[in-house]
């Protein structure tokens, strides 16, 4: 079994799993737990598009999709928390449906 990095790059965000938190050069974005995790999973699979299921089941650990837009509200404070730091695009919705990293 392969141990995660501690660390991931997306551009300038550099997302640290010990602090459960991503910054931007010294600055700390502050994210919530599922904000980080959702960030984390569309790092891990960085260009590629995730599922909205997908990101549901690996980020809350759920089997059966939920009639809530829980995924779409952390989306949207992940992206305004990215915007303060003019990485309005990083976060992407795909239009074959769920996100993924952009450039």
């Amino acid at each position: 079994m392969s141990v995660p990095p501690r660390t991931f790059r997306v551009g300038p965000v550099t997302l640290d799993l010990m602090h459960r938190d991503a910054r931007v050069g010294e600055t700390w974005l502050r994210l919530r737990p599922r904000e980080f995790a959702v960030l984390w999973r569309l790092a891990e699979s960085a260009g590629q598009r995730v599922s909205r299921c997908a990101l549901i089941s690996d980020v809350w650990r759920l089997r059966h999709i939920p009639e809530t837009n829980s995924l779409e509200v952390h989306v949207a404070r992940l992206r305004a928390k990215l915007d303060r730091f003019g990485l309005r695009g990083l976060v992407e919705t795909d239009p074959a449906g769920g996100y993924r990293l952009g450039h």
